[in-house]
């Protein structure tokens, strides 16, 4: 399947891309409670307070089939930012998209939250979100 006939996945991160967003994070880090955490998406992709993505993960994606975007709250395109105004989105979240179709919610901040740690609990609620939602998202083994 080319990249062009894909779907489109944005894991949208609860924090800036900025110096400043990166002190804030890691104060928020730090200072969240276990049940709330300050980014669940940074914890799936940088295992917390690294500044890039962990084995686990990069591997984790390769395995997606589908464009993967990662985005802070800071670099979101004009559509997102709209989608996300629009839903009254609450970061971090995954969204989804089929070409030429409009942007879906796949795993909520909640939902997010509960697969964060768990790579294959997050490929499986994925591909479930995405059957539901109409985003052909697929795994491979």
């Amino acid at each position: 399947m080319s990249s062009s006939s894909k779907p489109t996945l944005y894991i949208l991160y609860n924090a800036k891309a900025s110096l400043a967003g990166k002190c804030d994070y890691v104060y928020r880090k730090l200072t969240s409670p276990a049940d709330a955490p300050a980014c669940s998406a940074c914890d799936l992709t940088h295992g917390g307070l690294r500044l890039t993505e962990t084995e686990t993960w990069t591997k984790t994606k390769s395995r997606i089939n589908a464009n993967v975007h990662q985005l802070h709250i800071d670099e979101l395109t004009p559509e997102l930012k709209e989608f996300s105004k629009s839903t009254s989105l609450v970061f971090p979240t995954v969204l989804g998209q089929e070409q030429g179709g409009g942007l879906k919610v796949l795993l909520t901040a909640q939902e997010l939250n509960k697969v964060s740690k768990d790579h294959e609990a997050f490929l499986s609620r994925l591909v479930e979100s995405g059957r539901r939602e109409g985003v052909a998202v697929s795994v491979a083994d």
